[in-house]
């Protein structure tokens, strides 16, 4: 039990690459069944529920009450930045490139936190730091590029539009994360996440009326198989994968818990093999390899 309360913020930031690992493929299924928009909001108000629930339970309340005006400013700009943006960017990556692949260039939040941090919080890097990062992008790189064409110096193993989302999304989610460190402060981490999650939903609601999507959403939710995946895809994630990342953050340094929840890309490696039939290879696996190699790289030495 010492072990599990002096190495808190490490075994969260396990737990979250663990849900991440979960919700991205079950977000990709479901994206490619109802579109992407539609199950970014429902499972934004899915995980508000759980959330709700669960704070009503060890709290007795059901919204974040309590949380100051300072707390809410910032994981209300963090929530649109990371909810809104930064996984709109993702979840469309998921139906483009696929989960996997678009994983693996979420390896580059770590890296572009740690930069947002240096442009917002004064932090530093080191020569270290910045060659963590460009190992990091070697991996990626040996996974996304392909052999010359004819006429081309070089050209990409996916779609170049899918590869565009992906690395908006992790460019998002780096920082908002840096924003819910500023506004998070002693918040409960579950309280923090209901305030980012309750601001992604005001934002993706707004999306829809300006789109005029709303029948989007209804068709959505007639859809039982695409529903039962993103209930997974909202308890792993919004709910238990946010929660856990803000708790990691909390308990450990912002490097140490990046790290962790880094490994995303070669724990989604077997899945996709053997639940998507995805044909996977070796230079894939290396390249995925690498890319987290880079993310320790980065924060440890």
């Amino acid at each position: 039990m010492d072990y599990i309360t002096s190495h808190l913020g490490e075994l969260a930031g396990v737990v979250t690459a663990i849900c991440w690992t979960a919700t991205s493929m079950a977000f990709e299924s479901a994206g490619k069944k109802v579109g992407s928009l539609s199950v970014n909001l429902i499972r934004l108000v899915m995980a508000l529920v759980l959330l709700g629930l669960f704070t009503t339970i060890t709290r007795g309340h059901f919204l974040p009450t309590g949380a100051s005006t300072h707390a809410w400013f910032w994981l209300s700009l963090s929530g649109l930045v990371g909810f809104v943006i930064g996984d709109l960017l993702l979840f469309q990556a998921f139906v483009v490139i696929g989960a996997r692949v678009s994983m693996l260039i979420m390896s580059l939040t770590p890296p572009l936190t740690a930069l947002f941090g240096l442009m917002i919080l004064g932090e530093t890097m080191s020569l270290i730091n910045i060659f963590g990062m460009l190992l990091t992008i070697v991996g990626i790189a040996l996974v996304i590029l392909g052999r010359p064409v004819k006429g081309k110096k070089f050209s990409f193993n996916f779609p170049l539009s899918g590869l565009l989302l992906a690395f908006g999304g992790a460019a998002g989610q780096a920082l908002g994360l840096v924003l819910s460190k500023l506004g998070m402060g002693d918040l409960d981490a579950f309280m923090s996440t209901q305030i980012r999650v309750i601001a992604g939903i005001v934002g993706f609601s707004l999306v829809f009326f300006a789109m005029r999507r709303w029948g989007n959403i209804w068709k959505a939710l007639k859809n039982g198989s695409a529903m039962g995946r993103i209930s997974i895809g909202a308890f792993f994630g919004p709910f238990l994968g946010v929660s856990f990342s803000l708790l990691a953050v909390k308990y450990t340094t912002t490097g140490i818990a990046s790290t962790l929840m880094a490994l995303t890309p070669v724990m989604i490696i077997a899945p996709a093999h053997f639940i998507f039939k995805e044909k996977i290879t070796t230079k894939e696996i290396i390249g995925a390899f690498i890319a987290v190699m880079g993310v320790v790289v980065f924060f440890v030495f």
